[in-house]
């Protein structure tokens, strides 16, 4: 709390000092000089270098891996600072934002005018509500006006991800969104020993899913001996709308329109679609019958409690990121899983939430992921994009993902790439190096058929099979959302984290509530949520959508 609130006191205090800035398109004649700047600074290149050195500081999670590495200082950091020096003579520093309060942190950065001048970070809403104070850079003219000299980021992004967040009125672009090279969201994964010891198939539908549940829950002395009142059958932890996700939208209309998605779609938590209640009604009826995570809404962000119960043996199920067990080398929760259960222990994909249907839909949500923008106080934007351009290299990401042969990879006779546990300053503080490959999420090597080979290689001293079958399992009657174009929501801009906190206390509370009183803790928390600007929100989107695509409940075809 004492941080939402320093953020807003921070915030309130730009505005004065930004007010001057205005926006892009609003008459103060930034076009102009934007384009003025671009010619000028597009002559200080030869041969793809500044005569004089440049200096940028670039944004990269601190996820505070125990073993892991400096985010600021490794052999990737290296590699980028001296290629970029060698390149385009421009001198990058890392500067780190702690991984699971980063909204907090380029808020508080974003007010006090210190924010890197290559930022990232997954809240839309954060970026849109310091553009409209002015604290952001319109970057339409930028991408643009330099185009010649970023042919890799135009070739990775393409006008899909530049363009993604542009306003169709004023054309205006605050950030760009990354790629994601494998749209792969969430798996459901299990025991795959515990359900061989008890002689049970993987389940396929949510009544085997619960009946595989309970009998975890009522053999957990065979399964964990003098452990078993550790026993946890299932465990999705506090944010609730993300690792519940395939269950949630098993209860939404696999038929819903583009138009009912996007009005009820302010985040991807999925609080307000038609359909949530009823699978969180569900968990609820789990939870009350001992088959989750007691103490799941204690634990926040960035706390390793969950990941440690699921390293030491105890949860029997869990809904997470398509290939979560399997990150991190040595200390994923597969390899600590073996080392501390036995060689037999492992957790396999399943795909056991049906829909209405009879199918497993899932949303995907385009080729986007995180967003990169450049706050107002970037003065070098032309090296900030070189940077982008650099990072967005083919060899760049093949390098940064993959490192050197013998250290971090080896290469099998089929020519897939291996990867394998590094030591020292080679070891990777996130999956594929995401953390620096900030415009590509996702394996992407520099032979297609090669990066297709290596997927179920590409996890240090993981069974291929196992990601296999998971990558499979993600890409099961997947539903891609569109573009929806309508232009800035007003409302949105300012309500994102407080919004989201007030999402989160809904889906525990009403989780966690007693049977009886599940619909009335429910209830309670939704008519707060929504008088709290989210159905301000909602019926802005309904406004916005009706404006651009008038009676139609879809995006028009391409």
């Amino acid at each position: 709390m004492k941080k939402r609130l320093l953020s807003l006191l921070l915030a309130s205090s730009m505005v004065v000092s930004l007010a001057a800035c205005g926006k892009s398109g609003e008459g103060n004649g930034q076009g102009t000089a934007n384009n003025a700047k671009i010619e000028d600074a597009a002559t200080e290149l030869v041969d793809g270098k500044f005569a004089d050195t440049r200096t940028i500081t670039v944004e990269v999670y601190d996820r505070g891996n125990d073993g892991g590495t400096d985010p600021t200082d490794n052999m990737y950091t290296k590699y980028i600072h001296d290629q970029m020096l060698e390149q385009h003579n421009v001198d990058v520093q890392f500067v780190k934002v702690p991984r699971w309060t980063e909204v907090d942190e380029i808020n508080n950065l974003l007010a006090a005018q210190t924010a890197p001048d290559v930022c990232v970070t997954y809240s839309y809403a954060t970026i849109q509500t310091y553009a409209d104070m002015g604290g952001v850079l319109d970057l339409s003219s930028y991408v643009e006006g330099y185009k010649d000299v970023l042919p890799n980021l135009w070739n990775w992004l393409g006008e899909t991800n530049i363009y993604w967040d542009k306003d169709p009125e004023s054309g205006s672009i605050w950030a760009l969104e990354a790629r994601l090279a494998n749209q792969n969201r969430i798996c459901t994964f299990i025991r795959k020993d515990w359900l061989e010891a008890l002689n049970l198939e993987e389940p396929t539908t949510k009544e085997e899913f619960y009946n595989v549940l309970c009998q975890f829950r009522d053999n957990a002395d065979k399964l964990l001996g003098s452990d078993a009142d550790k026993m946890v059958p299932y465990s999705v932890s506090y944010d609730v709308g993300w690792r519940a996700a395939t269950l949630i939208e098993s209860f939404m209309d696999p038929a819903i329109t583009e138009k009912e998605y996007y009005v009820n779609g302010f985040d991807d938590r999925k609080l307000t679609e038609n359909g949530t209640k009823e699978a969180i009604k569900l968990l609820n009826q789990w939870y009350n019958e001992g088959l989750m995570w007691d103490d799941f809404a204690v634990y926040g962000s960035g706390d390793t409690t969950e990941d440690d119960m699921m390293k030491a043996g105890y949860v029997g199920a869990f809904t997470h990121n398509w290939d979560y067990p399997y990150r991190n080398g040595e200390d994923s929760i597969e390899a600590n899983l073996k080392r501390l259960v036995g060689e037999d222990a492992s957790y396999v994909a399943i795909d056991p939430f049906e829909d209405s249907n009879g199918t497993h839909t899932k949303w995907i949500a385009g080729p986007i992921d995180r967003k990169i923008f450049f706050p107002v106080t970037n003065d070098e934007p032309l090296a900030s994009l070189l940077y982008l351009d650099f990072i967005s290299d083919p060899e760049t990401i093949q390098y940064l993902q993959i490192g050197d042969e013998g250290v971090t990879h080896t290469v099998a006779d089929n020519g897939a790439i291996q990867i394998q546990a590094a030591t020292g300053d080679a070891i990777q503080n996130s999956g594929m190096n995401i953390d620096y490959t900030i415009t590509c999420n996702g394996l992407h090597l520099v032979d297609p058929e090669i990066t297709e080979l290596s997927l179920a290689y590409s996890y240090a001293g993981v069974d291929p099979e196992l990601i296999l079958k998971a990558d499979q399992i993600a890409k099961t009657d997947t539903r891609e959302l569109g573009n929806v174009q309508v232009g800035a929501i007003e409302s949105e801009a300012g309500f994102g984290e407080a919004l989201s906190s007030k999402r989160d206390q809904v889906y525990d509370k009403a989780l966690s509530a007693s049977t009886a009183d599940f619909d009335s803790v429910w209830d309670a928390g939704m008519q707060d949520y929504l008088a709290s600007g989210g159905q301000q929100i909602m019926d802005e989107r309904k406004t916005a959508w009706e404006n651009a695509y008038g009676d139609a409940e879809n995006l028009p075809e391409k």
